[in-house]
């Protein structure tokens, strides 16, 4: 048990007001602005991948053009993605209860695993109305993901929600909705590793090792990370008040629906060497 003076003993907590600017009746959340940063940042990023033929088998699977089309079809999947997965598997009975809830996206609720579904789909309808090959559309997409879900941890400390558990850790933060005591910033956690240090791993790939050169394996290598950062980081983090630990008072829905990612995660890596493999 932590010492209640160590819980207290920690960093002020940078009360940010949720809401950038406002433009007459109309107001701009840091939430929103954080998830339209995070897409735009990868646009740029992955037009710079499809350009560079040299990190590909033959040529660039894919025009700029396309790509540029594409993006519309990557935003929709996020969101709307984003936000079902969080209405199924987080708080369905909340929002059965005021439907209004359910597009009240700036007060949080977006599912990762949701938006992972809504833009896998994007990828599969897109690819095949163009003659794209999926698995190089996958990839793309997959290397500059991580700095959308930078933002978006990002924007989730902001709001002061999805705080961690119970620490007495310097770093700590007293959130001004989670109680008196201080609590890990698993936000921030989730930000550095998911984010910046997923990045950094997909970018060794990319360009050390060329590894779009065997589609999917950069696909494999984003989905299995992610999911073995979500899920050291869900130790730290408390679990959503209405579901709670699902089991042994360890197991949270985050680490229930990241394992079949990290196997998924694995097998499409071991498929894309394999076809190398065969192909070479």
């Amino acid at each position: 048990m932590i010492p209640a003076a160590e819980l207290l003993a920690v960093m002020a907590f940078p009360n940010i007001d949720p809401v950038a600017f406002s433009v007459g009746p109309l107001a701009v959340h840091w939430y929103g602005l954080a998830y339209v940063t995070g897409i735009l940042l990868g646009w740029f990023y992955a037009r710079r991948l499809v350009t560079r033929a040299d990190l590909w088998a033959k040529d660039s699977p894919m025009t700029v053009a396309q790509l540029d089309d594409f993006l519309v079809w990557a935003a929709l999947g996020i969101v709307l993605g984003g936000r079902i997965g969080y209405i199924l598997f987080y708080d369905f009975a909340a929002i059965a209860d005021n439907p209004l809830r359910a597009i009240e996206i700036w007060n949080g609720g977006m599912s990762f695993h949701g938006g992972l579904t809504g833009t896998a789909i994007a990828i599969v309808l897109f690819a095949r109305k163009h003659k794209i090959a999926i698995w190089s559309l996958f990839d793309v997409v997959a290397a500059v993901a991580p700095i959308g879900l930078f933002f978006g941890r990002t924007a989730n400390f902001v709001n002061g929600e999805l705080w961690g558990k119970l620490s007495g850790a310097p770093w700590a933060f007293v959130f001004p909705n989670a109680g008196p005591f201080a609590r890990h910033p698993s936000q921030l956690y989730e930000a550095g590793l998911e984010g910046l240090v997923l990045l950094s791993v997909l970018a060794v790939a990319v360009y050390g090792f060329k590894a779009l050169k065997r589609p999917g394996f950069v696909t494999g290598l984003f989905v299995a990370g992610y999911a073995l950062c979500r899920i050291f980081v869900e130790f730290f983090r408390e679990p959503d008040a209405q579901i709670g630990y699902l089991f042994g008072g360890w197991l949270t829905m985050g680490m229930l629906l990241s394992l079949p990612m990290l196997a998924l995660g694995l097998w499409a890596m071991l498929r894309a060497r394999q076809v190398a493999v065969h192909e070479g």
